[in-house]
């Protein structure tokens, strides 16, 4: 059986119309909440403003009593934001936000964290250089000795800060982030 040209045309432009309606239907509201895994940590450290990451939907998106998009559905997202931490301040960041779930564009709110701050950490590895120090050069020396000892533990608990001092931080990879679609 042969079918007419109009035919045909008349078939393939009923099915574009109804994709263009599939499509439509599986457009995510604004408001929904949106549970993802992601496919890879995201760190302070190596991470850069405008890197992308990927992950899954860690449970189905319903709307209306009718699912959207199934768990494990296929989630892409970016870094908006990435700080690596300084050594004796600022501590690591990071922010994320979704671009796209199950294929579909979406714009998302974000996602963020930030290290711990350096200031208590840093107080007690210089101030206890500092008491050391001072505890040494006054056994050795007494006064004067207890001056430069301390003068000398400050620099040592410094030195031990600045080593020891960063606070990156992480999202990790398999862990559960709530997005909210905008």
């Amino acid at each position: 059986m042969r079918m007419t040209t109009k035919r045909t045309f008349s078939m393939i432009a009923a099915l574009v119309v109804s994709c263009a309606l599939a499509a439509t239907a599986a457009t995510i509201p604004a408001g929904t909440a949106v549970k993802v895994r992601l496919g890879h940590a995201i760190s302070s450290a190596t991470a850069h403003t405008g890197d992308s990451f990927d992950g899954t939907l860690a449970g189905d998106v319903v709307v209306g009593g009718k699912t959207i998009a199934k768990s494990g559905a296929p989630v892409k997202g970016t870094v908006t934001y990435a700080k690596a931490s300084g050594r004796l301040k600022d501590p690591g960041a990071v922010t994320i936000r979704l671009t796209s779930i199950d294929g579909n564009a979406v714009s998302s709110t974000s996602v963020s964290r930030k290290g711990q701050s350096h200031t208590k950490s840093n107080a007690i590895k210089i101030g206890g250089g500092t008491a050391a120090g001072a505890l040494i050069g006054g056994l050795a020396g007494g006064g004067k000795g207890a001056a430069i000892g301390a003068g000398a533990g400050a620099a040592a608990g410094t030195g031990v800060a600045a080593y020891s001092g960063k606070k990156d931080v992480a999202l990790s990879a398999e862990t559960a982030y709530t997005f909210t679609v905008r």
